[in-house]
C-alpha cells in the first residue's frame, strides 16, 4: 500500500524532471536561434535572399571620413560662450566654446607679476662665474660671457613665448570677427612665424646649456626660472578654458549652453564635429564572415531612405577585434546576439546620404 507521503515524493520528483526538461528545451531553442540569427536577418531582406551576387551582408551607419569627434571639456568650468552652431564650418584650432576664466586670468596676472619682480632682483646681480683657486682673467671673462649668453637666451625664449600667446589671441579675435561678419579673411602667418621663432630660441638655449663650460645659474636666476615655470603653468591652465576644434570640419551637434557646468566626465559631449567632405560607412560584420572579405573588396550600400539607389564603395579597414554589436544594440545582451567585426567602407559618392543614417552593406565577390 502506497502511503500519502510516498505519493507526495513521487509527485515532487516528476515535477523536478518536468522543469529540467523545460529548461533544456529552452536552452536548446536559444542556441538554435543564435546559430540561425544572421541567416534569419538576411532572409528578411528579399533582395539579399534571392540575389546570389552578394558574398555577405552587414548593417552599418554613415559617418564622416574623420569619424564623429566628440569634444569634452578638458577641465571643469561654467560655460561662458558657445561660439559656433550646428552646420558651421570650422578650421583646426578655431575656438568653439569658452569657459569662465576670471580666476585663471587672475592667477596668470599674479604669476607674471612675480616674474617681473624676480627679474629686477636678478638684473641687479652680476652674472655668475665659476669659482676656482686658480683662475685667469681671461677665463673669468669667458665665464661671464657664457653666463650672460645663457641669460639672454632664457630671456629670448620667454619673450618668444609671449609673442606666440599674443599672436594666438590676435588670430582668435580675427576668427570671431570673420564668423560675426566683421572681417572676410584670417591671416595665420603671424602665429606661424611666432611659433617658428620660439622653436629657434629654445634650440639656442639647449645648445648653450649643453656646453659643460657654461656656469650654473645663481640663486636669483633660479628664482626667475621658477617664477617663469609657474607663469607657464598658469597660462596653460587658462588655455584649457578655451575649447578648440582639433581638425577642420563641420559642427554636427552642440549640447552645451552658456551657464551650464561642463566637466570632462559628462556623459554627453559638448560638441560633435566631423569632416563631411567625404563620408564612409562603419559596418558590423558577423564574425563568421570574417574570412570572406579583405581590404579593397568592392561593396554596394543601400539605404531605406533612397530605395532603388545603390552607392558604390570599397573596404578600407577591417578591425582585428571581435566584439559585441552596437548598431542594433537595445538594452541587455541576449543569447541570440551575434558578435561582430567592425569594417570601414569608403564611399565613392556619398550624396545624398546623411551622417548617422542606417544602411545595409552588400559585399561583392572578388571576381565581380
Amino acid at each position: 500500500m502506497i502511503t500519502p507521503k510516498s505519493m507526495l515524493g513521487s509527485k515532487n520528483k516528476s515535477a523536478v524532471r518536468g522543469a529540467a526538461a523545460v529548461v533544456f528545451v529552452f536552452v536548446a531553442a536559444a542556441l538554435a536561434a543564435r546559430t540561425g540569427a544572421q541567416e534569419t536577418a538576411r532572409a528578411s531582406r528579399p533582395e539579399a535572399a534571392d540575389d546570389k551576387r552578394w558574398q555577405t551582408v552587414a548593417p552599418g551607419r554613415v559617418e564622416p571620413s574623420s569619424g564623429e569627434i566628440r569634444i569634452a571639456a578638458p577641465a571643469m568650468g561654467v560655460i561662458a560662450q558657445v561660439l559656433v552652431k550646428v552646420n558651421d564650418k570650422v578650421t583646426a584650432g578655431e575656438p568653439l566654446i569658452r569657459l569662465v576664466d576670471d580666476e585663471a586670468q587672475a592667477r596668470l596676472a599674479a604669476a607674471e607679476a612675480q616674474v617681473a619682480f624676480r627679474l629686477r632682483a636678478r638684473n641687479e646681480e652680476a652674472a655668475p662665474v665659476r669659482s676656482t683657486a686658480r683662475r685667469t682673467a681671461e677665463a673669468a671673462i669667458a665665464d661671464t660671457d657664457k653666463a650672460s649668453a645663457r641669460r639672454r637666451a632664457e630671456d629670448a625664449v620667454a619673450d618668444a613665448d609671449k609673442a606666440v600667446a599674443a599672436a594666438q589671441a590676435a588670430l582668435d579675435k580675427a576668427m570671431l570677427d570673420r564668423r560675426a561678419g566683421r572681417a572676410t579673411g584670417v591671416d595665420r602667418e603671424p602665429l606661424s612665424r611666432a611659433q617658428d621663432r620660439l622653436q629657434q630660441q629654445k634650440a639656442e638655449l639647449r645648445r648653450i646649456e649643453a656646453d659643460p663650460n657654461t656656469p650654473l645659474a645663481n640663486f636669483a636666476e633660479g628664482q626667475v626660472n621658477v617664477a617663469r615655470a609657474e607663469s607657464a603653468a598658469a597660462a596653460a591652465a587658462l588655455a584649457k578654458l578655451t575649447i578648440r576644434a582639433p581638425i577642420a570640419g563641420t559642427v554636427l551637434q552642440v549640447n552645451g549652453k552658456p551657464g551650464e557646468l561642463a566637466s570632462p566626465t559628462n556623459a554627453q559631449p559638448l560638441l560633435v564635429i566631423g569632416d563631411v567632405s567625404a563620408l564612409r560607412v562603419r559596418a558590423e560584420l558577423d564574425e563568421r564572415d570574417f574570412g570572406e572579405i579583405k581590404i579593397g573588396q568592392p561593396v554596394l550600400v543601400r539605404a531605406a531612405a533612397f530605395r532603388g539607389r545603390e552607392f558604390a564603395g570599397k573596404v578600407s579597414f577591417i578591425a582585428p577585434l571581435v566584439e559585441q554589436g552596437r548598431i542594433n544594440a537595445r538594452g541587455r545582451r541576449n543569447v541570440t546576439d551575434v558578435d561582430v567585426v567592425e569594417v570601414l567602407i569608403d564611399l565613392a559618392q556619398a550624396d545624398p546620404l546623411a551622417v548617422g543614417m542606417k544602411v545595409d552593406v552588400y559585399f561583392q565577390p572578388d571576381g565581380r
